[in-house]
């Protein structure tokens, strides 16, 4: 179902289609694009709030800026939905996370209007300094570079290397912090109350309007207007320091902070800097949520919240018939606090996730026991090193794509000094319609390499309770646990708790035809299979290995000494995987069984529902069945 634009928004079809509109009609399409948003998203589902924050922004940009020559790149990128509808994707919106349709993220490959890919934060000031150096050495002198950088990721660390290169390389490039105190939850530490205080001080925007009534002259001075605005900055420059200016203590000029749903104001702003040379940052002042009244109030609840009722806000839920299981994350976030009831050196960590990944629970119980640290993964990764130090055993929870940008910290700080922190990988395998950017496809492949660290992955609910008590136990060492988003498979899951051995595995079914070698969640598939061929009269074992690392060595002697064929699923990437350690193992120990590995191929695999996904690679129940025939057929000929 196609979701009708408003009258103007259907005549904008690229940004060039925006050149000759007046002030009336640019706040006509802020209105239209914003109803447009909210009637697709809440047809189809998708992020929501932060794209609804940023439309006025969004629509000044490319009314000002010459895109796609002039460089825009979205930070974090689901703010960019009202970017792909201005930008030649209206018609194709509604197809937006679904599997064959629009990324939910800006991609280079899917237009020339996404100048970077960015599903991760904090990387566009890198990107848009690394492009402006470019214009610079190829003496592009007119060409703008533009990065907009909000929903909390100004707290990730590139941000501060970046903006300490971009301080002395005089590239035209123009930072756009959209301020709107959130990521996913609301922002966390120093420099959120450092950016409330630059809002809310009466000496700097009393300083902040005699500057733009300065600026707003600029036009009327021709030629000499650098030189003027030179010396105006020059005369300010003492007391903005004075003031304790970060940005401008990098040697980035700062303006504002201003409103950033003003759209007539955005414009004669961004007008103005665009002649302004060098490194500058502009602060927007914006309110995730804004024009729905429920996600300005609720903006957690409704930075995705699926598909809804716009008129009454009722969020569509499914209605079952029979008790379902919980989350894996809901799982975890009651687990973690049970056992931190039970012993008093368990910590909680999370880089901004607390909702997402359900430490939000230990963090409502115990706020002196968890830490929030913001978009800032080496640094929880350290911080919960450090804590490890002092004898206490830090749970620090981090999506599986989100640890690949804390691997230094993993080897150096944590694994080399055998350290006990629990690393909890949530979103492991295929992680829906998020895509490529999200997907944790290679945790197992980089941590299976890395001596001390355990590797661990629950086939269900109770497996990743029993895994969280085992990892807390004394002297564990680093230890991860991973697990799929989503549902798993045990309705009544809050069984007790026990220590499992670790590197030991589990045969789930009994069987001498051929063996699954399986881990973590989607051996699941696996049981579903091995009941299909046992009415063929197949009997096929299916063994649960739990580790990665260390591998149940005794287990795997079993399994080759008895089965000639052998099938390994996993939801992770066969290169270096854990199919991979299967084969090694065969090899190193002479055996010779034909083996089958499924998983995730040798390349990047798109969005869609994870069912689609498995379906895709092979490795859903019809896949890895089809594998189980073909290799029997294979044996007969």
């Amino acid at each position: 179902m196609q979701i009708e634009p408003g009258k103007l928004l259907a005549k904008i079809n690229s940004p060039s289609d925006m050149n000759d509109l007046d002030t009336v009609q640019l706040v006509q399409l802020c209105d239209e694009l914003r109803q447009y948003i909210i009637d697709t998203v809440s047809v189809y589902g998708g992020h929501f709030g932060a794209s609804l924050g940023v439309v006025e922004l969004t629509v000044a940009l490319h009314h000002v800026f010459n895109t796609p020559d002039d460089q825009l790149i979205w930070d974090v990128g689901h703010q960019a939905y009202g970017h792909k509808i201005l930008t030649g994707r209206r018609e194709q919106f509604h197809t937006n996370r679904f599997y064959g349709g629009l990324s939910g993220f800006p991609k280079r490959k899917e237009s020339e209007y996404d100048a970077f890919g960015v599903g991760h934060s904090s990387t566009s000031i890198s990107a848009a300094l690394g492009m402006a150096e470019a214009s610079k050495y190829k003496q592009e002198k007119d060409r703008q570079h533009i990065a907009v950088i909000g929903d909390g990721a100004m707290t990730g660390g590139m941000v501060f290397e970046a903006m300490n290169h971009a301080g002395v390389s005089n590239s035209n490039m123009l930072i756009i912090l959209n301020d709107n105190c959130m990521s996913i939850d609301p922002n966390v530490g120093a420099l959120r109350d450092y950016l409330t205080d630059i809002t809310t001080s009466h000496t700097y925007n009393k300083l902040r309007d005699e500057a733009w009534k300065i600026l707003g002259k600029i036009s009327k001075f021709g030629t000499n207007a650098r030189e003027i605005a030179g010396k105006f900055e020059a005369s300010i420059k003492s007391f903005l320091l004075k003031q304790s200016n970060m940005f401008e203590s990098f040697n980035i000029r700062y303006f504002g902070p201003i409103d950033g749903h003003d759209i007539n104001h955005l414009v004669h702003v961004l007008n103005d800097l665009k002649d302004i040379p060098g490194p500058k940052i502009l602060h927007c002042i914006t309110k995730k949520g804004k024009g729905y009244t429920l996600a300005e109030e609720n903006q957690t609840k409704w930075h995705a919240p699926g598909t809804f009722d716009k008129v009454t806000g009722e969020i569509h839920k499914k209605v079952y018939d029979t008790p379902q299981a919980p989350k894996y994350q809901e799982v975890f976030g009651h687990t973690i606090v049970e056992l931190a009831k039970e012993n008093e050196k368990i910590m909680g960590v999370t880089p901004a996730m607390p909702s997402g990944s359900s430490m939000n629970i230990m963090m409502k119980e115990m706020p002196d026991r968890t830490y929030d640290v913001g978009i800032a993964e080496q640094h929880a990764v350290t911080f919960s090193a450090g804590l490890a130090t002092q004898g206490l055993v830090p749970f620090c929870n981090i999506y599986s794509t989100f640890m690949q940008r804390a691997y230094d910290q993993v080897i150096h700080d944590v694994a080399l000094q055998n350290l006990n922190v629990v690393f909890c990988l949530d979103r492991a395998g295929f992680a829906g319609a998020d895509g490529p950017t999200h997907h944790g496809a290679y945790d197992i492949a980089y941590f299976r390499c890395i001596p001390n660290l355990i590797v661990a992955a629950p086939m269900n609910e109770a497996e990743l309770r029993n895994m969280m008590f085992t990892a807390q136990l004394p002297d564990q060492g680093p230890f991860s646990i991973r697990y799929p988003r989503g549902k798993g498979v045990m309705p009544d899951w809050r069984t007790p708790m026990e220590e499992i051995e670790i590197g030991t595995g589990r045969k789930i079914v009994d069987g001498d035809e051929l063996a699954f070698v399986t881990i973590g969640h989607i051996g699941n598939y696996a049981v579903e299979v091995c009941n299909k061929l046992q009415l063929e009269n197949i009997k096929a074992a299916h063994y649960d290995m739990r580790f990665a690392k260390p591998l149940d060595e005794s287990m795997l002697h079993d399994i080759f000494k008895n089965h000639k064929y052998v099938i390994t699923v996993e939801d992770g990437c066969l290169q270096g995987g854990f199919g991979s350690s299967i084969l090694e193992f065969m090899v190193d120990n002479d055996y010779t069984s034909k083996v089958v590995r499924l998983g995730i191929p040798d390349q990047y695999i798109e969005h869609g529902t994870q069912e689609e996904l498995h379906k895709e690679c092979g490795f859903d129940p019809e896949g890895i069945y089809k594998s189980a025939k073909k290799i029997l057929e294979t044996a007969l000929v």
